[in-house]
């Protein structure tokens, strides 16, 4: 019988299934719960029938199914959200009434047992800011409540404010990581996920359609160290109440991203722009550069991503072949 038990919402999606795996992996007892709306039972089938593992079809905003999970755990990893630019685009009231309200019942419950929360945040809380590196202290720019893609950022920064406030208000245990562009197997091109997208269409020699101009820059940490980062700060009690970026700073652009795939496939794909309201939405805007500042994670943990780019495209083109 494992000594701690986690429940990690959303589990059955491309991080959660990484994490799921790295807690068991650690001694943990793991539940996951996850609608399989953008998740997919194929990333947690093979942890079937391994001690300490079960699984829950079902949605964060069922209140009594969530108060059992939590109930009956030691630590909540909260991942379950709307993932993808493209997703929050199609379907803006569910990603709004997930995020907001799923973590509201997150957070409410675990209130009830004093239940450590681990709350999954986004670099799009820093909306347009061109405050390179980006730091957890920097204000929000975001943008026109008319323009829909601003509605993840604005419901992530909800997140972190309730999540906060039931730390000051009731001391309950919560550490925020706001995730920067997270890469590896498992993860699909399906919501607009940009390095899984350029792989698959790299591999069968269709063009690899790149929004904008592609000069807009970005950082890809692998998804192992990021969930090494994760199970560390998970441990960090002078982490409790604080905020963290968590990925890598490496920058590169997205157009020289895709040289890297092209090349590292030996693909032959040339390059296609489409323009961003093509892409998206009328009205659509892009940060061009995302960055983020590690020095609050390294200090408080010594983070230190180890995976190189070459690595990290390597790891999806292997997984894509398989």
């Amino acid at each position: 019988m494992a000594d701690k038990k986690a429940l990690v919402t959303g589990g059955a999606g491309f991080i959660g299934s990484h994490l799921a795996e790295r807690l068991l992996k650690g001694g943990y007892g793991v539940h996951v719960i996850d609608d399989l709306s953008t998740g997919s039972f194929d990333n947690i089938a093979h942890l079937e029938g391994e001690s300490g593992f079960a699984y829950t079809v079902d949605t964060v905003l069922d209140f009594e199914v969530m108060e059992k999970l939590i109930d009956d755990c030691d630590i909540v990893f909260h991942l379950a959200a709307a993932v993808g630019v493209e997703y929050v685009i199609e379907r803006n009231l569910k990603s709004m009434q997930i995020n907001i309200r799923g973590t509201e019942n997150v957070l409410e419950l675990a209130n009830r047992g004093m239940k450590k929360v681990i709350i999954f945040s986004s670099s799009e809380v820093y909306g347009k800011s061109t405050d390179v590196p980006f730091r957890e202290e920097d204000d929000s720019v975001i943008g026109a409540t008319t323009v829909t893609r601003w509605s993840y950022a604005v419901s992530k920064a909800v997140d972190e404010i309730m999540a906060l406030a039931y730390w000051r208000e009731h001391e309950l245990p919560v550490v925020i990581l706001r995730l920067f562009n997270t890469c590896g197997p498992r993860q699909t091109g399906k919501y607009g996920m940009v390095l899984p997208r350029f792989v698959k269409l790299a591999l069968v020699g269709k063009p690899i359609t790149i929004y904008g101009d592609g000069t807009q820059s970005r950082c890809f940490a692998s998804v192992f160290d990021v969930v090494e980062g994760i199970m560390r700060i998970a441990d960090c009690e002078g982490a409790l109440g604080g905020v963290f970026n968590i990925g890598s700073d490496e920058e590169i652009s997205i157009v020289d991203l895709a040289g890297r795939v092209r090349e590292l496939t030996g693909s032959s794909s040339e390059f296609k722009f489409i323009p961003y309201e093509s892409a998206y939405e009328r009205g659509f805007e892009d940060m061009m550069r995302r960055v983020p500042d590690l020095s609050r994670i390294r200090s408080a943990i010594d983070y230190q991503p180890n995976a190189s780019l070459d690595d990290i495209i390597q790891s999806v083109i292997e997984y894509y072949k398989s």
